[in-house]
């Protein structure tokens, strides 16, 4: 069987900021995804920490991909509520990082999966600031567009809000999630590939 392939755009969520790669959400699904007997290359990784959706845009317009991919995933916004960036900014780049991941898939919407943002809030890094409002409208954007598209979506916020913050789950930046944390997230994108 030929092994699929999948392209995983992100930030410092997507490339496993402060855990080892194969710790990262991607690797630790493609760990379970070929534990289960998936035949699966290795995950196309287009994520740098400190990347708002425009610069995954410029990043996406630069560099050669793949005419076509089995699965895109897309995990991108919080750097843009970070820096206070416009929303309808993020609006228009999420729909057009919407758009190049239902191209690279031949138009395959089921075979698109987006994570909404983590609320970086609770970690002791954010130190008391209030960033739940403007992570949840960020949310409502991706979410709405992912809906009217037809993709896969995976909500991480909620449960990143409860247990995101606990020691256990931040690495030692004290903001970036731990492998424990990741695996969960992989479980769930699992699912839907």
């Amino acid at each position: 069987m030929k092994p699929q392939t999948w392209l995983a755009l992100g930030d410092s969520y997507t490339i496993g900021e402060g855990v080892p790669l194969h710790d990262s959400y991607p690797y630790q699904a493609l760990q379970m995804l070929r534990a289960g007997g998936r035949a699966f290359h290795a995950p196309e990784i287009v994520a740098r920490t400190a990347w708002t959706s425009h610069e995954l845009i410029a990043h996406v317009q630069q560099i050669h991909l793949q005419p076509t991919y089995d699965y895109v995933s897309l995990l991108i916004g919080v750097n843009d509520q970070y820096r206070g960036l416009k929303e309808d900014d993020y609006e228009s780049s999420f729909e057009w990082l919407a758009e190049k991941a239902l191209l690279l898939t031949r138009g395959l919407a089921a075979h698109v999966t987006v994570l909404s943002i983590p609320d970086w809030g609770v970690t002791p890094y954010a130190a008391g600031r209030d960033t739940h409002a403007a992570i949840d409208r960020h949310n409502a954007i991706n979410r709405n567009i992912s809906t009217r598209k037809g993709f896969h979506y995976i909500d991480i916020t909620e449960e990143y809000r409860r247990t995101g913050g606990l020691a256990e789950n931040v690495v030692e930046d004290g903001l970036h999630p731990s492998a424990a944390v990741y695996r969960r997230w992989a479980e769930a994108l699992v699912k839907n590939l």
